[in-house]
């Protein structure tokens, strides 16, 4: 896709008809129904299909699988544009059948499935048939997968897990999990860990508790804490090789990172949206909200920090789509991680002091917004972990300087142009 701050027109008329039908027909589903991945409520199974059925027949279903697996290959670009307009709602994603942590899972068993666990679990979950839970974090180790402590031994034809698992998302709904533990406690670091496949309804797989988070006011609580205790699976229910668990899991995470920014942008342009209504719409001693300088500093910086991470967001789907490997974006990817998280809070901060003690109310959707911006501090690795990558990328490029001044001191450059120009200054100088 060629792109240059200028959408080619017949991807545009896409985000029209996209941006209709999200406003038309996605957003009134998100106030009736509890979730949008509980494939259990009958009020979800009326609405959400219908749906999805309207964008298979756009040909927007799954857009960021290959055609091969029914989808558009749209690449990251594209991706982006269309998810800045799915992203402000709840149900959006799972309409146009790109939700977490589905998508992602999709993308491991497209990669390293056997023909066998495709058809069981690839099939039905790019359908929707089902949903998935991505188990990775523990509760002693956080994200960090060197401290994982959850095992798989082989036994025979049989892995057999043992361990914890923490937070993993809407494991209540979900058909199987895609789990890492160790295998090899003794190799190196990035060689101890793999990923299997795990039916949930396998002997000894427990939730612990369903635990909630604020902001989403779910009488039950979506992200879980598990217990794996003896759990069997067969041995060819390993995604990829033996210590192939990091690779396995930049397959989703690279993509996973930069559709977390996309669908973020459409938060914040909605909470932008809110803030100029407001700020048209109410007025204090005689004068319009937008009228007052504070306020309208508010909407400026927010217009800055939106357009400028936007761009950001846009710049590295682009990259991605250039290179098509992961590893030469990670820096950017990193970027857009670290940036996301204060551009949700700062944004949506203006917006609820903007809309007062509204704002604060469960009548709008900005404190679990708010909320989400701590979320996404955290999804996919912590902020500062993204921040120290970001800065190791940058250092490692830098050159050294072995001079008593460094390459940018003034008095040493201003001589190094005299004497590059002695010949044009000669006799101009008295």
């Amino acid at each position: 896709m060629s792109w240059g701050f200028e959408t080619d027109p017949e991807y545009q008329e896409v985000l029209d008809w996209a941006e209709e039908f999200v406003k038309n027909e996605v957003e009134p589903v998100d106030k009736v129904i509890t979730h949008a991945w509980d494939l259990q409520d009958p009020l979800r199974q009326k609405l959400i299909p219908p749906l999805q059925d309207k964008v298979r027949e756009k040909g927007l279903w799954a857009t960021h699988l290959g055609p091969e697996l029914g989808g558009q290959g749209f690449g990251q670009l594209k991706l982006a544009l269309l998810n800045e307009i799915v992203g402000r709602t709840h149900s959006g994603p799972i309409v146009f059948g790109a939700q977490a942590p589905d998508s992602g899972n999709t993308e491991i068993l497209a990669h390293y499935g056997t023909p066998e666990l495709k058809e069981r679990y690839l099939e039905p979950l790019i359908n929707n048939e089902i949903v998935s839970c991505y188990a990775m974090t523990e509760p002693q180790g956080g994200s960090n997968p060197v401290e994982f402590e959850t095992t798989a031994v082989l036994d025979g034809d049989e892995w057999v897990i043992n361990g914890e698992k923490w937070f993993g998302s809407n494991a209540r709904f979900a058909s199987f999990y895609i789990v890492m533990v160790v295998t090899d406690p003794d190799a190196e670091p990035h060689k101890r860990l793999s990923q299997f496949i795990v039916p949930a309804d396998t002997p000894g797989v427990e939730i612990v508790r369903n635990t909630g988070v604020w902001g989403h006011d779910y009488e039950v609580g979506t992200h879980a804490y598990t217990r794996w205790t003896d759990v069997r699976i067969p041995k060819d229910h390993i995604l990829g090789g033996v210590g192939q668990g990091f690779e396995v899991a930049q397959t989703r995470l690279g993509g996973g990172r930069i559709h977390h920014a996309m669908r973020t942008v459409g938060l914040v342009q909605a909470s932008l949206d809110m803030m100029l209504e407001r700020a048209v719409s109410r007025t204090t001693r005689g004068k319009r909200l937008g009228d007052q300088q504070l306020v309208q500093e508010m909407i400026a910086d927010s217009w800055l920090q939106i357009e400028q991470f936007r761009l950001l967001v846009l710049r590295t789907a682009w990259r991605i789509d250039r290179y098509k490997d992961y590893k030469k974006v990670i820096k950017d990817i990193a970027a857009v991680k670290a940036a996301m998280p204060k551009v949700l809070l700062d944004v949506t901060s203006r917006a609820v002091q903007l809309h007062g003690s509204l704002g604060v109310s469960k009548e709008l959707p900005l404190g679990k917004w708010l909320f989400e911006s701590y979320h996404m501090g955290l999804a996919d690795g912590a902020t500062e972990i993204h921040k120290v990558g970001l800065a190791r990328q940058l250092l490692r490029d830098a050159e050294p300087h072995d001079g008593l001044f460094p390459s940018y001191h003034l008095p040493e450059l201003e001589e190094l142009a005299r004497r590059k120009f002695a010949a044009q200054m000669a006799g101009l100088e008295e």
